[in-house]
């Protein structure tokens, strides 16, 4: 498992009538979590397609826990996950920085290693190692030796 946490501010054009951060945001905001922990780890995502790999997006969940307004300073935690031979889960916690246990939106995205005609391709070991850490490797080599359950 890889995780990484960062901090950002809801800009004005994320806020809807209500005051508070439009609902579909948590999506985009899943998003840029997303590509800072690949930053994070040392290869930016556009390195990633530049290698033939991509993350369509198969599944979203978003969990609405509080309401965020204009400028205010949010803290984002994102975990990465191997779920299978084929696809890498996030899972997403949006609260305010200044208060912890103020939670704004939890959820998940999964997402499949594809290659630039969009077939599904095994996850190669530089991204498991990397977003799944030991635990993937693990788990790999069970796979590979037959002491796991199938998928």
């Amino acid at each position: 498992m890889a995780s990484h946490t960062f901090t950002f501010r809801v800009r004005y054009a994320e806020t809807d009538q209500m005051g508070t951060f439009y609902n579909a945001r948590a999506l985009e905001w899943f998003e840029v979590a997303r590509s800072e922990l690949s930053r994070s780890l040392g290869v930016p995502y556009t390195e990633w397609e530049k290698q033939g790999f991509f993350l369509p997006l198969v599944e979203a969940h978003a969990n609405y826990k509080g309401t965020a307004r204009y400028d205010d300073l949010l803290e984002m935690t994102v975990t990465s996950s191997v779920a299978g031979h084929v696809r890498l889960r996030f899972e997403y916690v949006i609260r305010h920085a200044a208060e912890p246990k103020k939670l704004v939106a939890t959820g998940y995205t999964v997402h499949p290693v594809v290659d630039a005609q969009m077939r599904p391709m095994r996850i190669p070991d530089w991204i498991r190692t990397q977003l799944g850490g030991p635990e993937a490797e693990k788990a790999a080599e069970k796979n590979m030796d037959g002491t796991a359950q199938a998928e």
